[in-house]
């Protein structure tokens, strides 16, 4: 009599927190993916941060991705494309950890698990919660990140530790906290609009929700340009707050929250500058969110298969 019920009961437990996915194994599959995400696509995010910050010798990157990443390459060399990644990998492992055990658990009290229904509030409520944790971690990385990524930083800083050490010293512990209130209001409606948009799709694609790299890959990809082209005018904002203290300007170094960076952009280049770098951007995010949804729910589906032996 229990035979017929087997196989609905592996698709609940396969998108269920407990009892055989533990939390650890959650966060190692996380940080798995938050790391494999990054890396990729390191390259143009370089570009991209390139083309949103305000300084009229920033046209000199170039119009284009593939023309960008030529000049870059051409005049600092091709290993400044990937400055400051080591901050990346640090920050990346431990933030993608929390982001992804506070997805699957807000996701699992909501009653977002369940097998075969659709459950948007969940998955944007999860979705958003996850973010607000992961960011309060990554936050300072990606500002390091950031400062290693924009151009002639060879000269100011030899390592992560080095830029980090730097820009306390000048700025102090402020400056690795001033653009997570702007952070925030980009990456919760990101993230918000990606796992909506990410559970809705795989949902129509599989609806049982068993393991299938297919779906997860081309779900993550499809949610991840959807939310970046949305919130685009947020991430030029957050640019132009991680690196003001390397702004020769006067004005743009004194931009202290996300309404000055606003009407600053607003005033110099009109309402165009609020998408400056969107191709890169969903450039980037398209293939990194396909290769994050695929790299976790690889990893889960791995470890559950191993729970699933051993039990």
């Amino acid at each position: 009599m229990a035979q017929p019920n087997a196989e609905p009961v592996e698709d609940y437990d396969y998108e269920s927190l407990p009892p055989n996915f533990s939390l650890l194994q959650n966060m190692a599959a996380g940080a798995f993916a938050g790391i494999a995400e990054h890396c990729a696509m390191y390259p143009i995010d370089a570009i991209k941060t390139r083309m949103q910050i305000i300084n009229p010798a920033s046209s000199t990157i170039g119009a284009g991705v593939i023309q960008a990443t030529y000049r870059m390459a051409s005049t600092e060399g091709i290993l400044s494309l990937w400055r400051g990644m080591s901050s990346v990998i640090v920050g990346a492992g431990p933030a993608h950890a929390v982001y992804f055990a506070t997805y699957e658990a807000v996701k699992h009290i909501m009653g977002g698990n369940q097998a075969g229904v659709h459950h948007p509030l969940a998955a944007a409520t999860s979705g958003a919660c996850a973010t607000i944790a992961s960011d309060a971690l990554m936050n300072p990385f990606d500002v390091i990140k950031q400062r290693m990524q924009i151009q002639n930083s060879a000269k100011m800083y030899r390592s992560m530790l080095d830029c980090a050490k730097y820009v306390y010293r000048q700025e102090g512990l402020a400056a690795f906290y001033v653009s997570y209130p702007t952070t925030l209001s980009m990456t919760v409606p990101f993230t918000a609009l990606q796992f909506l948009a990410y559970e809705s799709i795989s949902t129509s694609m599989n609806p049982t929700k068993k393991y299938d790299p297919v779906t997860h890959c081309l779900a993550g990809a499809v949610a991840g340009g959807f939310a970046a082209a949305l919130t685009t005018p947020m991430d030029v904002i957050k640019t132009m707050l991680q690196t003001r203290g390397t702004a020769t300007d006067a004005e743009l170094r004194t931009v202290n929250g996300f309404m000055a960076g606003c009407r600053l952009l607003y005033q110099r280049e009109g309402a165009r500058g609020f998408f400056k770098g969107v191709r890169p951007r969903v450039l980037t995010t398209m293939p990194s969110t396909a290769i994050c949804w695929s790299a976790y729910e690889a990893s889960k589906a791995y470890f559950i298969h191993q729970n699933d032996k051993t039990s």
